[in-house]
């Protein structure tokens, strides 16, 4: 998780939603990625689907067994999605996301028992660190700088 704060923070720098990923194949570090939306003008350049992205290309494989998948936060319905369509084994994430989470908080898609596939989640992982860093992004961004940080 701490490879997936650092890319976060990365994004946070360059005006973007300070989420990061990284994927590992047996522990072998494969990918990392930051969200890229605003630099790349593309709603599908979160960080997720660049690190899946990456990923199949270095194991030259679209099937992502075998692989973890850590994320700042819980990923999104496009995000949770495509993590399930690669087949990933297990998802890590960090602060959970109220509004648009798709592991167990708006709706769980990574575990829909009608999939074909339901990687492993482990939620919460250095929750308060993620969810500082997303909450205090968004503090900054709408001018309260000096407002007490509450995660998310």
């Amino acid at each position: 998780m701490a490879v997936a704060l650092e890319e976060g923070r990365m994004a946070q720098a360059a005006g973007e939603v300070p989420v990061g990923v990284v994927i590992t194949h047996r522990g072998i570090e494969l990918a990392r990625a930051a969200n890229r939306t605003v630099r790349d003008q593309d709603p599908t350049a979160h960080a997720e689907v660049l690190a899946l992205r990456a990923a199949s290309a270095a194991l030259a494989r679209w099937r992502l067994e075998g692989c973890t998948l850590y994320v700042t936060l819980e990923p999104c319905a496009m995000c949770a999605g495509a993590i399930v369509l690669a087949r990933v084994d297990r998802v890590v994430f960090g602060a959970w996301d109220p509004k648009a989470g798709m592991g167990g908080s708006v709706g769980d898609l990574l575990r829909n028992p009608r999939l074909n596939h339901r990687p492993e989640v482990l939620a919460g992982v250095r929750a308060a660190e993620c969810g500082e860093l997303l909450t205090r992004f968004f503090a900054e961004r709408r001018g309260f700088v000096d407002a007490p940080v509450t995660p998310i």
